[in-house]
C-alpha cells in the first residue's frame, strides 16, 4: 500500500484502532492505497472526551485569538496546495485540475472564518435609562461534521474553519472511501496553532454515524451526503434533541431558451455535466431545451466530446458506482432515449482498472423516465424538450430535490421570470454551476437540504452559536420604568 494504515486522530495524535478496517482504493487505478478503521461508539467517546476537556479552554480565549490559528491554516493550505491536491486526487479520482480548484474553496471558506470577529461582534443597546442590553454569540460545545466522498477537502473546511473559530470544538467522520485528506487536514491545523482536543477525527461507516446521532456528548451534527442518508441523519440526531443540518442530493434543471447564446451555454453545460465526473450535488444532469434547440444540442455534444476521459475527466469513485451510472444510461436507451454521445465502456491507456466513464449525452428523454428523475453522479446529461418556458419550469418544480437551477437566455425579463419561479435554493442565469461565494452560504430546498441555516456563511454562524442576552443595571438612582 503506498499510505499506512489509517488511525484516528484524538487528542491532538494519532491514535490506533483494533477494529476492523475496510480497505481504500484509488479510483485512478483501482489499486489498494490503505485501509481504515470501520469504528462506532468505543472509539467516538474518546474523541468527544477529548473534545470537552479542550472545549473550556478554547472557547474561553477571544475570537480574534481563535481565528489567528486559521490565518496560519490558510497559509498552510496555499503552501501545501500540490501536495493536498494530489492526495484529493488519488483518493478521489479528480482531475489535477480539479483538485487544485477545491483546495482553492477551501482558502476562500477559511479567509470567510478570518473575518468573524466582525460578523459576530453582538449588540448593545441602551434601552431605557441606566439599563443595557447586550447580546453575545456564544459556541454551543462539541459539535460533529460527517463529509462525503465527493470533495474530500473542501466538505470538511466548510464547517471546520467556521466551527472552531466561532469556539466549538469538533470531531470529524470523513467518508471511509476518502479518509485520507481529513487526517492532512488535522496535522496542519495542528502545525496552525490548534490545540489539542479542539479538532478530533474519527473513521467508520453507518455504526459510526448512528453514534454520532446518538451521542449525548454531541450537541450539534453537520451532514452532506445522499438525501435518503440525509433523511435518516436529521430524523435521528433531532430525535436526540441536538440541532442538525443535513444536505441531501439533487437533480439540477437547466432551461435553455431559443435565444441562449450558442457557444456560452454549451460550453457551460458540457463542463456543468461533467465536472468532477459528474458527482457533485451542482451537477446539471437534467437539461431542459425550450422550443428550436437543434443547434445547442449539437454543440454541447461537440464541446462534450473535447473532455476526454484520463485527460480532462476523472474517474468515479468506485467500480459500484460506474456500474450504477452505466445502468442508468442502458435503462434510458431502452425507453426510448437517444445517445448523442456514449461515454460507456471507456478505457484510459495505462489506467485500465482505474473507474473511467465518459461523458454521456441522452436527447428526447422523458420526464417520467429515472435518469430524468433520480440522482445519477456521473458525467450524464439528459435533455428533454418542451414547447413553453412554463413547461420546463413545471418540469423543474416537480424535482423532489432542489438544490440548483439554471436559466441560459440573452432576456434579462426572462431570466427573472424563472430565477422567481424555480424551486430551488441557489440559482443560475448563464452559469452552469450556481455555487455561491463566500460570504453567501450554500444550501438548497426541498429534499436537497433538511434543517434551519445552512452549512457555510453568514447562515453557518446561527447554527454554531447561541444567543446570550444579557440586561444590565448599575445605577440605583434612574427612574424606572416598565423596560426597567
Amino acid at each position: 500500500m503506498k499510505y499506512s494504515a489509517l488511525t484516528h486522530w484524538v487528542g491532538g495524535t494519532a491514535v490506533p484502532s483494533n477494529d476492523p478496517t475496510l480497505a481504500v482504493y484509488s479510483p485512478l487505478t483501482g489499486e489498494q492505497i490503505s485501509t481504515v478503521p470501520m469504528s462506532g461508539f468505543e472509539a467516538l467517546d474518546q474523541a468527544v472526551l477529548a473534545a470537552r476537556g479542550a472545549f473550556e479552554a478554547w472557547s474561553q480565549k477571544p475570537i480574534k485569538e481563535r481565528v489567528g490559528v486559521f490565518y496560519t491554516y490558510r497559509h498552510l493550505l496555499e503552501k501545501n496546495m500540490q501536495e493536498l491536491a494530489a492526495l484529493v486526487r488519488e483518493e478521489n479520482g479528480k482531475t489535477h485540475s480539479e483538485a487544485i480548484a477545491e483546495v482553492q474553496k477551501s482558502m476562500e471558506v477559511t479567509e470567510f472564518a478570518c473575518s468573524l470577529p466582525q460578523l459576530t461582534a453582538g449588540e448593545v443597546m441602551e434601552v431605557s435609562r441606566g439599563v443595557e442590553c447586550r447580546s453575545e454569540y456564544r459556541p454551543l460545545g462539541v459539535v460533529a461534521c460527517i463529509t462525503p466522498f465527493n470533495f474530500p477537502n473542501m466538505v470538511p473546511n466548510w464547517t471546520l474553519p467556521n466551527a472552531i473559530a466561532l469556539g466549538n470544538c469538533v470531531v470529524l467522520k470523513p467518508s471511509e472511501l476518502v479518509p485520507l485528506s481529513s487526517m492532512r487536514i488535522a496535522e496542519l491545523l495542528k502545525e496552525a496553532g490548534l490545540p489539542d482536543g479542539v479538532l478530533n477525527v474519527v473513521h467508520g461507516g453507518k455504526d459510526m454515524v448512528e453514534a454520532i446521532c446518538d451521542h449525548p456528548g454531541i450537541h450539534a451534527v453537520s451532514f452532506v451526503g445522499s438525501t435518503k442518508v440525509a433523511k435518516l441523519v436529521y430524523a435521528r440526531a433531532t430525535s436526540h434533541l441536538k440541532r442538525c443540518v443535513a444536505l441531501g442530493g439533487a437533480k439540477n434543471h437547466l432551461i435553455v431558451l431559443p435565444d441562449a447564446h450558442v457557444d456560452m451555454t454549451a460550453s457551460n453545460v458540457a463542463a456543468s455535466m461533467s465536472g468532477c465526473a459528474g458527482q457533485r450535488c451542482m451537477a446539471a444532469s437534467a437539461m431542459v431545451a425550450v422550443g428550436a434547440a437543434d443547434a445547442i444540442v449539437q454543440r454541447i455534444v461537440e464541446e462534450s466530446k473535447k473532455i476526454v476521459p484520463g485527460q480532462n475527466l476523472g474517474a468515479v469513485i468506485s467500480q459500484a458506482a460506474k456500474e450504477r451510472i452505466t445502468g442508468y444510461i442502458d435503462q434510458a436507451e431502452r425507453q426510448g432515449a437517444k445517445v448523442l454521445l456514449d461515454g460507456r465502456n471507456v478505457k484510459v491507456q495505462g489506467s485500465e482498472n482505474g473507474y473511467y466513464m465518459g461523458p454521456t449525452v441522452l436527447d428526447y428523454v422523458k420526464p417520467e423516465m429515472a435518469v430524468a428523475q433520480e440522482e445519477i453522479f456521473g458525467p450524464v446529461l439528459s435533455i428533454m424538450r418542451t414547447e413553453s418556458l412554463d413547461e420546463a419550469i413545471a418540469i423543474e418544480n416537480r424535482s423532489p430535490y432542489g438544490n440548483a437551477a439554471a436559466v441560459f437566455t440573452q432576456s434579462g425579463g426572462l431570466a427573472r421570470y424563472v430565477a422567481e419561479r424555480a424551486s430551488a435554493g441557489m440559482i443560475g442565469v448563464n452559469i452552469g454551476v450556481p455555487v455561491p461565494r463566500e460570504p453567501f452560504s450554500f444550501g438548497g430546498w426541498n429534499e436537497s437540504k433538511f434543517g434551519a441555516c445552512d452549512i457555510t456563511g453568514k447562515s453557518s454562524i446561527e447554527f454554531f452559536t447561541q444567543i446570550k442576552k444579557t440586561t444590565t443595571k448599575w445605577n440605583p438612582e434612574a427612574r424606572t420604568n416598565w423596560m426597567s
